[in-house]
């Protein structure tokens, strides 16, 4: 079951975005409706057919397969021991790869049901050069949009904006970059920029005349994006009546903040599906392997599926700022989708913070994972 080495591929992102209710008190109707949907509702089977060009068959087997590889995924690191070189779901044949450098690893990782490959460099030593790279923060060229560890190329991909490849100071910090181990470059048509927006209309909530959207209900509030707001900040909803405040915030180095709710709104544990699919019922928070299909809902462009392409990535948006810890997904977004939701299945991946393009053919999205803003704040997502 041992596997050749995978193609590159192109970087992408995405996000999703929850819409709370003003009103009475209470949960409406629809919600109780949607309680009793799969997770593989018709109309989230239309998503990845229409953004993932899947056939109906293929979405619902996808699906079945990504939740096998996802139970998988602890079992088969702790096959792999000190040769664990990463792990992602292939969707061309429907299993968890598990690279490793050792070929005494690869029949106790084939026990537990994935398939392996064999690399050469674990993820703790890629980690160590994606480390090295980030000291290099306080000298970032422009053009430079971040970098992370690619576990299917095994190796730490440097992001370049493609009109600044050859700008000599950004020749000069990939030569650096190489210095501290091995390091691709992957070419991004457009910057990495924040998704806030000016007002319009939707279902997004307000920090003074900037527009996001919401993220995810916790208990007493719900989570977002940090550059939307500073901490103490004003918050309106898509009504322009008060919810709150901005009570915790970091921006730049994470892109985290949550929101406290009160003044006769309430939280839900739902992501709006925008009449795409029906609004998402939310019941953990689990994440899900690189290469799984991931879809965000946002109060510009809706709901849109694609896949989750890195984790554990540094990124430099094009306004200066640094953010640690970012993941990818090729679900496009836009300007005014900032702090909406990821989501996979129904399970709670991040909150969404920018991204390269916008729902043009090289779209990519950058989103903020959800756990470590719950746990930052002490926070508990507010599940079904």
């Amino acid at each position: 079951m041992s596997r050749s080495r995978l193609g590159r591929r192109v970087v992408g992102a995405g996000l999703c975005s929850l819409f709370l209710a003003a009103g009475l008190t209470g949960v409406s109707s629809p919600f109780a409706v949607a309680a009793e949907e799969e997770v593989a509702s018709p109309g989230l089977i239309v998503a990845m057919q229409n953004d993932l060009g899947l056939t109906e068959d293929q979405a619902l087997a996808r699906l079945a397969r990504e939740a096998e590889a996802g139970e998988l995924v602890p079992l088969a690191e702790d096959a792999a021991g000190d040769a664990f070189a990463g792990s992602w779901f292939d969707p061309d044949s429907g299993e968890l790869v598990v690279a490793v450098t050792e070929e005494s690893a690869v029949t106790a990782v084939e026990e537990t049901g994935a398939a392996t490959e064999r690399v050469t460099r674990t993820v703790a030593e890629l980690n160590a050069v994606k480390s090295e790279i980030d000291t290099m923060g306080d000298r970032v060229p422009v053009g430079v949009a971040g970098w992370g560890v690619d576990v299917r190329a095994n190796e730490v991909v440097v992001h370049v904006v493609r009109e600044n490849a050859d700008d000599p100071a950004v020749r000069k910090f990939l030569a650096e970059a190489g210095s501290a181990g091995p390091v691709g470059v992957e070419m991004l048509e457009e910057p990495i920029t924040t998704h806030a927006a000016g007002v319009v209309g939707g279902d997004p909530f307000y920090v003074g005349n900037a527009r996001c959207s919401i993220g995810f209900s916790v208990h007493g509030g719900f989570v977002t994006a940090g550059h939307c707001g500073a901490t103490g900040s004003a918050v309106r909803g898509w009504d322009n009546t008060h919810i709150g405040h901005v009570r915790g915030r970091v921006w730049p180095g994470s892109d985290m903040a949550w929101v406290d709710v009160g003044s006769g709104w309430w939280t839900v544990p739902v992501v709006l599906g925008w009449g795409t699919v029906p609004d998402r019922l939310v019941r953990g928070s689990s994440p899900v392997p690189v290469g799984s299909s991931i879809c965000r809902s946002g109060s510009t462009t809706g709901w849109r599926c694609g896949t989750l392409t890195a984790v554990n990535q540094t990124v430099q948006y094009s306004s200066g700022e640094v953010a640690h810890g970012m993941s990818f997904t090729s679900a496009c977004s836009a300007p005014g989708d900032s702090g909406g939701s990821v989501i996979a299945g129904d399970q709670a991946q991040g909150v969404h913070s920018g991204g390269s393009g916008s729902c043009g053919s090289s779209s990519m999205t950058v989103f903020n994972p959800i756990n470590p803003i719950l746990q930052r704040y002490g926070l508990t997502l507010h599940t079904t």
